[in-house]
């Protein structure tokens, strides 16, 4: 999953450490969302946007998009 994380820590002026203590994960583990080697859980990947006052889908965008378009067909 492709994310501003980095960007957005930088604009802020934080590091990775002070980060992780904010949001109560390791440093480790922003190391690993900001390359991409980790997907967030939804509950840290709304931590995250709410730490930064964003919406989940500024910061994080899948590496693809679903092949399957649920629509409502209702038959009467």
């Amino acid at each position: 999953m492709k994310n501003r994380l980095r960007v957005l820590r930088a604009e802020h002026d934080l590091t990775q450490a002070a980060l992780a203590a904010a949001l109560g994960v390791s440093r480790q583990t922003i190391n690993a969302i900001e390359v991409g080697k980790y997907d967030p859980s939804l509950p840290l990947a709304f931590s995250i946007a709410t730490a930064f006052d964003q919406k989940i889908e500024d910061i994080f965008e899948p590496d693809h998009t679903p092949t399957i378009l649920i629509t409502n067909n209702k038959e009467t």
